[in-house]
């Protein structure tokens, strides 16, 4: 049935309320000493290595001399653990890095990993300015690129994290596509990220999970971690997204206590020993390839469900079960529905305790 226009009216307010923003005109001498200062985070973790070439970089500094307007930059805060505030640049990086690499000389430069001044190149308004840095310009010159202002538009902590997370993957434009757990890395910032962190380097995990090389920096490998943990801790709270489903249960991680993360750890470690001798060359299907997200939940969440039961479980070394026609129905075809996810568990949780025995 369609909705009558006060429903639609109703679901636009709803969700407009959620979201909350500040605006601001800072110089460009202003968002220099904010990023020096590090009230301004240029560099956040899920931010890859990819920098605008001197040409584009020159062009952007010939738009703010010109006056002409540059496109605004958005950030959002973000507490660190000392409970300062400070500004994460979403949309906008290369634009701040562009006008910073022009300003900084000396040590402030190695301050923030920059590497040889900017010199500008291909101008066509002002070629004059053609191979002039910016301590060649004219003072009145540097005064004006310094008092140009730039629009920054903050979303600020009263907006829901979810929608947080929602305009971080829409607006980030920097470039380069970002993963969900790396858009997750700059919104659900705390103790639990940490530990998830910590954990998708412990070795017999990386001897279980087989992913690309290229993959191996892009968060998938924490990403695991985090569906390990909500899966066996949280499934209950599954309906039928992954992506809010995992929002909302690192963000209840960050408020556990560090008894809990331990206990976690501890769990995490024991289990990932285990199955790195159960599946010493991977958690592969047909023992080749690399290692699908759904089959590691369901091996890793019925492994520890299996040693909670049996605590001296015995290594499983009958491991053709993973490519079985019932285990391949739960991680084939529509796999991020509830009933598949506990089936694929629960089928993997009774072939560990069944030592790989188990009705095909």
């Amino acid at each position: 049935m369609k909705p009558t226009f006060q429903e639609m009216r109703s679901a636009l307010q709803a969700q407009r309320m959620k979201v909350s923003f500040d605006t601001y005109d800072l110089t460009c001498d202003e968002l220099t000493r904010r990023i020096l200062k590090k009230r301004i985070d240029i560099a956040p973790e899920y931010q890859r290595q990819f920098r605008w070439d001197d040409e584009r970089q020159s062009g952007l500094i010939e738009s703010v001399l010109l006056g002409i307007p540059v496109p605004n930059l958005f950030m959002a805060t973000s507490s660190t653990p000392d409970e300062a505030v400070v500004w994460e640049v979403v949309d906008g990086l290369q634009r701040s890095l562009s006008i910073v690499n022009f300003i900084l000389e000396g040590e402030q430069r190695e301050e923030l990993g920059l590497k040889a001044p900017l010199c500008l190149k291909g101008l066509s308004k002002l070629p004059e300015l053609n191979g002039c840095c910016f301590s060649d310009l004219p003072e009145d010159m540097r005064s004006i690129f310094l008092d140009r202002p730039i629009k920054v538009t903050v979303l600020n902590d009263k907006s829901d994290r979810q929608v947080r997370f929602d305009l971080f993957e829409r607006l980030n434009t920097g470039g380069i596509s970002l993963t969900s757990q790396e858009v997750r890395s700059c919104i659900y910032r705390g103790v639990f990220l940490d530990l998830i962190n910590e954990l998708s380097s412990n070795v017999d995990f990386r001897t279980v999970v087989v992913v690309p090389k290229n993959r191996q920096s892009d968060g998938s490998l924490q990403e695991y971690v985090l569906r390990f943990f909500a899966y066996l801790n949280g499934v209950e709270g599954f309906k039928h997204s992954v992506k809010e489903f995992l929002n909302s249960f690192i963000e209840k991680g960050n408020q556990y206590d560090e008894k809990l993360l331990d206990e976690y750890r501890d769990e995490f470690n024991r289990v990932m020993n285990y199955l790195a001798r159960c599946f010493p060359n991977g958690l592969k299907r047909g023992g080749k390839g690399l290692t699908p997200a759904n089959v590691f939940e369901g091996v890793s969440v019925g492994a520890a469900q299996a040693l909670r039961v049996c605590p001296q479980l015995e290594v499983c070394s009958k491991n053709n079960w993973i490519d079985s026609k019932a285990f391949r129905g739960y991680t084939t075809s529509a796999t991020n529905s509830l009933p598949k996810v506990k089936g694929r568990i629960a089928y993997a949780k009774e072939a560990f305790l069944n030592h790989g025995y188990i009705e095909p």
